[in-house]
């Protein structure tokens, strides 16, 4: 007699991740506080402005530029991969952190705008003395956890934008080499 697959029924609200699998991460965590991971990426130029970045095994993430920057628009820009990856770092630690207390997330999304100066056209215009980058960025959240009051999904938001590792990257000056 074949037994039928359980199959997971979802209503309203996020795709559950593995509770079991995180509870095994947060024990490897505090049992090896001081383990690096080095993450890789290979960026290869295809022309104009458009880059594959390889990353594991994946299919290539394209990045490139809009046609205001002499791009062709198939894809974020540099800085919008950068929001795309902070939005997405606050998300899995919203989402994880939520889980790990027991809450039932049934919305989960965040709004990101930054503002830059681009007046350097990458070291190539105005060279003059000013911020390069992102000088703000802001991070609207919205999120929905049955029976959480709203103070303690602030209260979250606060301590994920502690602990989110693109967060820190923004925030805290990081060791960058560049060369041949």
């Amino acid at each position: 007699m074949a037994v039928a697959a359980e199959k997971v029924v979802l209503t309203g609200c996020l795709a559950p991740i593995d509770k079991g699998g995180l509870d095994k991460l947060i024990e490897s965590g505090k049992a090896n506080p001081k383990v690096v991971k080095t993450l890789k990426c290979k960026t290869v130029a295809e022309g104009k402005f458009r880059h594959a970045n390889y990353i594991r095994n994946l299919p290539p993430y394209i990045v490139d530029e809009p046609p205001a920057l002499l791009g062709d628009d198939t894809a974020p820009n540099p800085s919008e991969a950068s929001l795309a990856a902070l939005g997405s770092c606050l998300a899995v630690g919203l989402h994880a952190n939520a889980v790990h207390r027991g809450w039932t997330v049934r919305k989960l999304e965040l709004e990101l705008e930054g503002d830059l100066n681009i007046t350097a056209v990458w070291g190539t215009g105005d060279v003059s003395d000013k911020p390069v980058g992102f000088t703000d960025v802001r991070v609207k959240v919205a999120m929905e956890c049955d029976g959480v009051p709203s103070a303690e999904v602030d209260a979250l938001i606060a301590h994920v934008k502690k602990w989110s590792p693109v967060a820190n990257t923004f925030t805290r000056p990081v060791n960058l080499t560049v060369g041949a």
